[in-house]
Protein backbone atom coordinates (compact mmCIF):
# COMPACT_ATOMS: atom_id res chain seq x y z
CA UNK A 1 0.00 0.00 0.00
CA UNK A 2 2.24 2.25 1.34
CA UNK A 3 4.83 1.68 -2.50
CA UNK A 4 1.93 2.61 -4.23
CA UNK A 5 1.12 5.77 -2.14
CA UNK A 6 4.49 6.81 -2.77
CA UNK A 7 3.98 6.13 -6.92
CA UNK A 8 0.67 8.03 -7.26
CA UNK A 9 2.62 10.44 -5.19
CA UNK A 10 5.38 10.75 -7.83
CA UNK A 11 3.08 11.23 -10.81
CA UNK A 12 1.92 14.45 -11.61
CA UNK A 13 -1.26 13.11 -13.05
CA UNK A 14 -3.38 10.51 -12.80
CA UNK A 15 -1.57 6.89 -13.40
CA UNK A 16 -2.45 3.20 -15.06
CA UNK A 17 -2.51 0.13 -13.43
CA UNK A 18 0.39 -0.96 -15.65
CA UNK A 19 2.52 2.06 -14.48
CA UNK A 20 1.16 1.38 -10.63
CA UNK A 21 2.32 -2.63 -11.07
CA UNK A 22 5.76 -1.65 -12.79
CA UNK A 23 6.59 1.06 -10.57
CA UNK A 24 6.32 -0.66 -7.04
CA UNK A 25 7.34 -3.94 -8.39
CA UNK A 26 3.53 -5.90 -7.96
CA UNK A 27 1.56 -8.54 -9.93
CA UNK A 28 -1.10 -6.61 -11.56
CA UNK A 29 -3.73 -8.59 -9.80
CA UNK A 30 -2.27 -7.50 -6.49
CA UNK A 31 -1.56 -3.72 -7.27
CA UNK A 32 -5.45 -3.82 -8.47
CA UNK A 33 -6.49 -5.60 -5.10
CA UNK A 34 -4.82 -3.27 -2.94
CA UNK A 35 -5.98 -0.11 -4.89
CA UNK A 36 -9.85 -1.17 -5.10
CA UNK A 37 -9.16 -1.33 -0.95
CA UNK A 38 -7.53 1.88 -1.10
CA UNK A 39 -10.48 3.68 -3.21
CA UNK A 40 -12.86 2.10 -0.81
CA UNK A 41 -11.13 3.90 1.80
CA UNK A 42 -10.92 6.85 -0.20
CA UNK A 43 -7.02 7.06 0.20
CA UNK A 44 -7.28 6.37 -3.48
CA UNK A 45 -9.88 8.12 -6.46
CA UNK A 46 -10.84 6.13 -9.24
CA UNK A 47 -11.30 7.52 -12.56
CA UNK A 48 -13.80 6.63 -15.88
CA UNK A 49 -10.67 5.79 -17.48
CA UNK A 50 -9.24 3.46 -14.82
CA UNK A 51 -6.69 5.77 -13.88
CA UNK A 52 -5.97 5.88 -10.13
CA UNK A 53 -4.67 9.69 -8.29
CA UNK A 54 -4.04 10.21 -4.71
CA UNK A 55 -7.57 10.50 -2.17
CA UNK A 56 -8.73 13.33 -0.78
CA UNK A 57 -8.72 11.28 2.39
CA UNK A 58 -5.47 11.75 2.61
CA UNK A 59 -5.83 15.72 2.46
CA UNK A 60 -8.11 15.60 5.22
CA UNK A 61 -5.87 13.75 7.24
CA UNK A 62 -2.80 16.13 6.29
CA UNK A 63 -4.83 18.80 7.96
CA UNK A 64 -5.59 16.83 11.21
CA UNK A 65 -1.69 16.64 11.44
CA UNK A 66 -0.85 19.71 10.67
CA UNK A 67 -2.91 21.48 12.71
CA UNK A 68 -1.69 18.94 15.71
CA UNK A 69 2.05 20.21 15.03
CA UNK A 70 3.60 21.41 17.93
CA UNK A 71 6.96 23.14 16.31
CA UNK A 72 8.42 24.07 19.74
CA UNK A 73 8.19 20.17 20.52
CA UNK A 74 9.50 19.04 17.13
CA UNK A 75 12.17 21.73 17.17
CA UNK A 76 13.87 20.90 20.74
CA UNK A 77 15.50 17.31 20.08
CA UNK A 78 17.25 18.95 17.13
CA UNK A 79 17.98 22.35 19.06
CA UNK A 80 19.23 20.13 21.79
CA UNK A 81 21.81 18.58 19.20
CA UNK A 82 22.80 21.76 17.80
CA UNK A 83 23.46 22.71 21.27
CA UNK A 84 25.39 20.01 22.34
CA UNK A 85 27.77 20.26 19.01
CA UNK A 86 28.07 23.90 19.17
CA UNK A 87 27.92 24.27 23.00
CA UNK A 88 25.96 27.94 22.57
CA UNK A 89 22.81 29.04 23.34
CA UNK A 90 19.85 27.99 20.28
CA UNK A 91 16.97 30.40 20.30
CA UNK A 92 13.55 29.60 18.15
CA UNK A 93 11.83 32.36 17.20
CA UNK A 94 8.43 32.95 15.43
CA UNK A 95 6.80 36.19 14.38
CA UNK A 96 4.00 38.06 15.84
CA UNK A 97 2.74 41.31 14.05
CA UNK A 98 6.05 43.51 14.12
CA UNK A 99 8.11 41.46 17.00
CA UNK A 100 9.98 38.04 17.46
CA UNK A 101 8.26 36.22 20.38
CA UNK A 102 11.13 33.25 21.64
CA UNK A 103 9.38 30.34 21.99
CA UNK A 104 12.51 27.98 23.41
CA UNK A 105 16.02 28.33 24.39
CA UNK A 106 19.19 26.40 25.19
CA UNK A 107 21.48 27.48 27.66
CA UNK A 108 25.12 27.99 26.68
CA UNK A 109 25.74 27.71 30.28
CA UNK A 110 28.56 29.99 30.03
CA UNK A 111 27.68 32.91 28.77
CA UNK A 112 29.50 36.60 29.56
CA UNK A 113 26.90 38.70 28.81
CA UNK A 114 23.23 39.19 29.55
CA UNK A 115 20.68 37.44 27.75
CA UNK A 116 18.60 40.19 26.60
CA UNK A 117 15.39 37.89 25.25
CA UNK A 118 14.15 34.95 27.08
CA UNK A 119 11.69 32.58 26.42
CA UNK A 120 8.39 34.01 26.41
CA UNK A 121 10.74 37.88 25.41
CA UNK A 122 10.22 39.92 22.88
CA UNK A 123 12.11 41.80 20.00
CA UNK A 124 11.88 44.15 17.24
CA UNK A 125 12.22 42.37 13.72
CA UNK A 126 14.85 44.53 12.69
CA UNK A 127 16.96 44.30 15.76
CA UNK A 128 17.69 40.42 15.70
CA UNK A 129 19.02 38.09 13.25
CA UNK A 130 15.48 36.00 13.73
CA UNK A 131 13.34 39.00 12.93
CA UNK A 132 15.05 39.54 9.98
CA UNK A 133 14.76 36.60 8.62
CA UNK A 134 10.97 37.29 8.54
CA UNK A 135 11.14 41.06 7.20
CA UNK A 136 13.18 39.31 3.91
CA UNK A 137 10.57 36.92 3.03
CA UNK A 138 8.38 40.08 2.80
CA UNK A 139 8.68 42.29 -0.02
CA UNK A 140 9.66 45.50 -0.43
CA UNK A 141 6.72 47.68 0.38
CA UNK A 142 5.54 45.47 3.26
CA UNK A 143 9.18 46.28 4.51
CA UNK A 144 8.54 50.12 3.87
CA UNK A 145 5.44 49.84 6.29
CA UNK A 146 7.16 48.05 9.05
CA UNK A 147 9.15 50.45 8.67
CA UNK A 148 6.99 53.25 9.08
CA UNK A 149 4.79 52.04 11.62
CA UNK A 150 8.07 51.08 14.28
CA UNK A 151 10.06 53.54 13.65
CA UNK A 152 13.01 51.52 13.62
CA UNK A 153 14.26 52.04 17.16
CA UNK A 154 18.04 51.53 18.00
CA UNK A 155 19.57 49.38 21.02
CA UNK A 156 23.19 50.05 20.62
CA UNK A 157 24.78 52.29 17.95
CA UNK A 158 25.27 49.13 15.69
CA UNK A 159 20.98 48.93 15.05
CA UNK A 160 19.82 49.24 11.66
CA UNK A 161 17.31 52.48 12.67
CA UNK A 162 17.26 53.65 9.00
CA UNK A 163 15.24 52.16 5.30
CA UNK A 164 18.15 52.77 3.53
CA UNK A 165 20.05 50.05 5.73
CA UNK A 166 17.86 47.33 6.36
CA UNK A 167 16.91 47.37 2.96
CA UNK A 168 20.79 46.63 2.38
CA UNK A 169 21.08 44.12 5.47
CA UNK A 170 17.43 42.28 3.87
CA UNK A 171 18.58 42.15 0.91
CA UNK A 172 21.82 40.02 1.98
CA UNK A 173 19.87 37.61 3.95
CA UNK A 174 17.39 36.96 1.01
CA UNK A 175 20.87 36.57 -1.15
CA UNK A 176 22.45 34.47 1.68
CA UNK A 177 19.70 32.70 3.05
CA UNK A 178 21.33 33.48 6.32
CA UNK A 179 20.79 36.27 8.96
CA UNK A 180 23.16 38.00 11.46
CA UNK A 181 22.91 40.32 14.42
CA UNK A 182 26.03 41.79 14.53
CA UNK A 183 25.77 43.32 18.11
CA UNK A 184 22.28 45.46 17.37
CA UNK A 185 20.88 44.25 19.86
CA UNK A 186 23.05 44.10 22.81
CA UNK A 187 26.71 45.34 22.77
CA UNK A 188 28.96 42.31 22.88
CA UNK A 189 26.57 39.05 21.75
CA UNK A 190 26.15 38.24 17.80
CA UNK A 191 23.37 35.85 16.45
CA UNK A 192 22.94 33.95 13.24
CA UNK A 193 19.79 32.64 12.32
CA UNK A 194 18.67 30.17 9.63
CA UNK A 195 14.76 29.61 8.98
CA UNK A 196 12.37 27.13 8.64
CA UNK A 197 9.44 26.87 6.57
CA UNK A 198 6.68 25.16 7.21
CA UNK A 199 5.10 22.69 3.93
CA UNK A 200 3.93 25.51 1.98
CA UNK A 201 7.06 27.07 1.96
CA UNK A 202 6.51 30.38 4.40
CA UNK A 203 9.08 30.98 7.04
CA UNK A 204 7.10 30.18 9.85
CA UNK A 205 9.92 30.49 12.81
CA UNK A 206 13.54 30.47 12.70
CA UNK A 207 16.88 29.09 14.79
CA UNK A 208 19.76 31.13 15.87
CA UNK A 209 23.07 30.37 17.68
CA UNK A 210 23.47 33.52 20.21
CA UNK A 211 26.94 33.85 21.74
CA UNK A 212 29.32 36.38 23.18
CA UNK A 213 31.86 38.44 20.28
CA UNK A 214 34.41 36.75 21.16
CA UNK A 215 33.17 33.07 20.62
CA UNK A 216 31.36 33.76 17.64
CA UNK A 217 32.62 31.14 14.68
CA UNK A 218 31.73 31.62 11.12
CA UNK A 219 31.42 27.83 10.74
CA UNK A 220 28.12 27.54 12.66
CA UNK A 221 26.11 28.89 9.80
CA UNK A 222 26.19 25.48 7.89
CA UNK A 223 25.32 23.36 11.21
CA UNK A 224 22.92 25.91 11.65
CA UNK A 225 21.23 25.68 8.28
CA UNK A 226 21.26 21.84 8.23
CA UNK A 227 19.71 22.07 11.51
CA UNK A 228 16.80 24.49 10.47
CA UNK A 229 16.39 22.35 7.53
CA UNK A 230 15.72 19.33 9.44
CA UNK A 231 12.89 21.03 11.29
CA UNK A 232 11.48 22.28 7.80
CA UNK A 233 11.65 18.75 7.03
CA UNK A 234 10.12 17.38 10.22
CA UNK A 235 6.91 19.88 9.60
CA UNK A 236 6.49 18.49 6.09
CA UNK A 237 8.41 21.31 4.12
CA UNK A 238 9.97 19.42 0.64
CA UNK A 239 11.93 22.04 -0.41
CA UNK A 240 9.88 23.88 -2.75
CA UNK A 241 9.50 27.42 -2.16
Amino acid sequence: MMSLLDALAASPDASSLKHLAAATDLHPSTAHRILAAMTQARFVERQDAGTYRLGIRLLELGNIVKSRINLREVALPFMQVLHEQIGEAINLGVRHDDEIVYLERTSSGRALVRVVYLVGGRAPLHLTSLGKLFLAADNPQKVRDYAKRTGLPGKTPRSLTTLTTLEKELDKVRRHGIAFDDEEAEIGLKCVAAPIHDDEGNVVAALSVSAPADRHDPNWVSELRRTADAVSHAIGYSGKK
